[in-house]
């Protein structure tokens, strides 16, 4: 019986390496195979954008939202299933030599044609359209750019861009870390409970904490009771109700805007830096501490330090942010009152105005200015990767 087995398993080993050295196997191309492979992902492809299409064409059969999730969430898990078994198919029906080198690339291959699809190719078209007149109908050279640069209003919301920088990511990152260091110290029911307080603003849409703050500046006239937060504290000090929004003066009304993105990604940054602070060994803290260091000296010393990557992050993704910010300035004043920035700039000359070529323009503007911000923070988290 032993000696059965024994032979069975040699003989299925001499099968497997000779299909190992099989070198037909190594050059042999299995074209029914991969045509089969290849008319399957067309086909699959082909189905997925005709039907993407048919929500726009056909409102009779897709008029309701539900059907639409529904039919979507099931064309897309089944389609990408599909595309994917397609696409193996092909790979394998390719000589083996080439097969096992080019299947990790083959997969990724359909991540890069939808990231090239709905970001790279929009981004070239901006481009594109930065040199051509306000329709699109003809190039006018860099006429768009002498136009926006030659514009009060766009240097106005450069400024109030700049003004964002410079306050809204290092309040951000000074709360969450203020925010952090509190949380640890109470008890692990009361972390966890003020950490999630803190944190459910990160869960509102920008509309809707805008709408909110909009109720907290609301203002209604001296002999009429306000109902908005800030007035009535205000008023009960004696002070005559104001529109807070649209006081330009020391920029306040920018300023209480910031406000509103400040309360919505201090839970992001508390977050972050609580678990960098959690993860700083316990002997450096104690170390320092037999020393003679006082507590903020711990923390200035030997914790701030040892958590200086987590702050960059934090404080890079929160400035690329506030370079994009537009939802919190169009809700609430779109613009007026000297609160303009470039986001809501360029979508008042694009739908307002009908200014596609100026519009471009300043998403060209903003691209340049988020690249390297971009190129900084895959830079660092390449090295955080290296350094683990």
């Amino acid at each position: 019986m032993m000696s059965t087995e024994t032979s069975t398993v040699t003989t299925r080993a001499r099968r497997a390496a000779g299909r190992e050295k099989d070198p037909d196997k190594l050059t042999r191309f299995q074209p029914g195979r991969g045509l089969l492979g290849l008319l399957g992902m067309l086909i699959v492809v082909w189905f997925l954008a005709n039907l993407f299409l048919a929500f726009g064409y056909y409102p009779q059969w897709f008029g309701n939202k539900l059907v639409i999730g529904v039919v979507a969430l099931i064309a897309g898990v089944g389609g990408a299933a599909l595309l994917f078994w397609f696409l193996n198919m092909f790979v394998e029906a390719l000589p083996q030599r080439f097969s096992l080198a080019i299947i990790p690339y083959a997969f990724l291959l359909p991540a890069f044609a939808l990231v090239a699809l709905v970001l790279l190719y929009p981004t070239i078209q901006t481009i594109n359209y930065s040199f051509a007149n306000a329709d699109s109908t003809a190039y006018i050279g860099l006429a768009n750019y002498r136009t926006i640069f030659a514009d009060s209003e766009f240097w106005a919301s450069v400024i109030n861009n700049i003004l964002w920088l410079v306050i809204v990511p290092a309040v951000t990152v000074g709360l969450g870390v203020v925010i952090a260091v509190l949380a640890d110290k109470l008890s692990a029911t009361g972390e966890r409970v003020s950490k999630g307080l803190i944190f459910v603003p990160m869960a509102i849409s920008f509309v809707a904490a805008t709408a909110v703050w909009g109720l907290v500046y609301a203002y209604n006239p001296a002999e009429q009771s306000q109902t908005g937060l800030l007035n009535a504290i205000w008023t009960s000090f004696g002070g005559e109700p104001q529109t807070w929004l649209a006081i330009e003066s020391a920029k306040l009304n920018s300023i209480l805007l910031m406000v509103i993105l400040i309360w919505m990604q201090a839970g992001f940054a508390m977050v972050l830096l609580s678990a960098a602070i959690k993860g700083v060994p316990d002997d450096t803290v104690e170390a320092a501490r037999i020393d003679g260091a006082t507590e903020f000296q711990v923390f200035r010393l030997v914790v701030i330090p040892q958590i200086a990557g987590t702050i960059i992050t934090v404080f890079v993704t929160v400035f690329i942010l506030v370079l994009k910010v537009f939802d919190i300035v169009y809700v609430s004043t779109n613009g007026a009152y000297d609160t303009n920035v470039l986001a809501n700039l360029f979508f008042n000359k694009l739908f307002a105005a009908g200014e596609a070529g100026q519009a471009s323009a300043i998403v060209v503007v903003l691209l340049v200015a988020v690249s390297p911000l971009i190129w900084f923070q895959i830079k660092t988290f390449r090295e955080g990767d290296t350094a683990r």
